[in-house]
C-alpha cells in the first residue's frame, strides 16, 4: 500500500472553517477514484499547521487520482485558502 503525507501551509486568516469544508468535499470527490482507501485531516494539539494523510492501494493509483481533473479542481479551490503550497511526502507501507 501507499501513503501520502501532506504538510499544509498556514490557512489564510478567517478561512479555517472553509478549509475544513473543502477537505470534506474533496475527500468525497476522491472516493470515486480507483485505489482510494482513506483520507484524514490532522490538526496539531498545540501550534502548527494541518497535515493530510492519504492512503491508496499503490503509487500508480494515487498518481492517476493526483493528475486527474478532480485534483485540478480541488487544487483550484484550495489555493485561495492557503498561504503557500502544500508539501507532499510519499511512503510505502511496509508493516502494520
Amino acid at each position: 500500500m501507499f501513503m501520502n503525507i501532506i504538510d499544509f501551509p498556514p490557512v489564510a486568516e478567517g478561512q479555517d472553517e472553509t478549509f475544513r469544508l473543502w477537505f470534506d468535499w474533496s475527500t468525497e470527490e476522491y472516493k470515486s477514484h480507483q485505489g482510494f482507501i482513506s483520507r484524514k485531516l490532522l490538526k496539531p494539539i498545540k501550534n502548527g499547521n494541518y497535515v493530510g494523510v492519504v492512503e491508496h492501494e499503490s503509487y500508480d493509483t494515487f498518481m492517476a487520482m493526483h493528475t486527474s481533473p478532480t485534483q485540478a479542481e480541488a487544487r483550484k479551490r484550495v489555493d485561495k485558502l492557503l498561504q503557500g503550497n502544500p508539501t507532499p511526502h510519499f511512503f510505502t507501507i511496509v508493516a502494520e
